[in-house]
């Protein structure tokens, strides 16, 4: 039997008070499949309610998406590991998000350009697809948020919300040094996740180089210590990708590698 309006009315006022429009939708897109097909009333509303589901996942992620902050939209599977693929299995092994569940951090470590970012931006859509909130800003964005906060007399309150996010990434670690206030601040960060919540964090140096960009070897142990605990980290070697097609022998980047090496 076919809708009357009376009952198109009533699922139409239904649907605006669940908040769910696209059941409307979905009910009479796939009312004449389910009498063509004979289905019972249950795999007729089951089938509704998947539509309504997946419509949800899709649209929150979504948001979620346009609310991390990413400078762009890089995906994993985007990713040229041709490039890299010492880190191919690495990479695989942590898109079931099971990382983010125990409260698990990623370090990125390589030169410039051999696409730390790139992977760092992929993982943190891959959580929001996952239905995980993340935030993305570089580290000097960091610190200069959690100075603001700090001076306004609100940093317990700026932490207590930010341990909230399930995932916050942290771009380019090295590139800036911080002044000793930063840098205390950036530690106090890092402590308030510990075993809490992820991080992901992209450096240019090697973990023995990050004494000199927090003024301080302590510091700096004491926050390695806390990152690295509970820790996947990821090297990545070799040239830019932006700088493919450039005379790159001279970069101290990849000199410096080319030694390390």
């Amino acid at each position: 039997m076919n809708s009357t309006p009376e009952t198109t009315k009533q699922l139409t006022y239904l649907a605006a008070a669940l908040k769910a429009p696209r059941v409307l939708e979905a009910a009479t897109r796939l009312a004449t499949q389910a009498r063509d097909n004979n289905w019972g009333y249950e795999e007729y509303l089951a089938a509704v309610l998947e539509r309504e589901v997946s419509a949800r996942d899709t649209s929150g992620a979504q948001i979620r998406v346009r609310s991390a902050g990413f400078p762009s939209r890089k995906t994993l599977d985007d990713f040229d590991y041709d490039a890299q693929p010492a880190i191919r299995n690495q990479i695989a092994g942590l898109t079931s998000g099971a990382w983010l569940a125990e409260a698990r951090n990623i370090v990125l470590l390589g030169p410039p350009g051999t696409g730390k970012t790139h992977l760092a931006i992929g993982l943190g859509i891959q959580a929001c697809r996952q239905g995980h909130r993340v935030l993305f800003a570089t580290a000097v964005d960091w610190v200069t948020r959690l100075t603001d906060a700090h001076r306004a007399g609100r940093l317990p309150t700026e932490l207590t919300k930010l341990a909230r996010y399930p995932l916050i990434i942290i771009d380019e670690v090295g590139y800036l040094p911080f002044e000793q206030d930063a840098a205390n601040l950036f530690f106090q960060l890092v402590s308030s996740r510990y075993e809490h919540a992820s991080l992901i964090l992209t450096s240019n140096l090697p973990f023995s180089g990050w004494g000199q960009v927090f003024g301080d070897q302590t510091v700096a142990a004491a926050m390695i210590d806390r990152i690295v605990h509970h820790a996947d980290v990821l090297t990545l070697k070799g040239a830019s990708y932006r700088l493919r097609n450039h005379d790159i022998n001279q970069l101290p980047s990849i000199k410096a590698q080319k030694v390390a090496d």
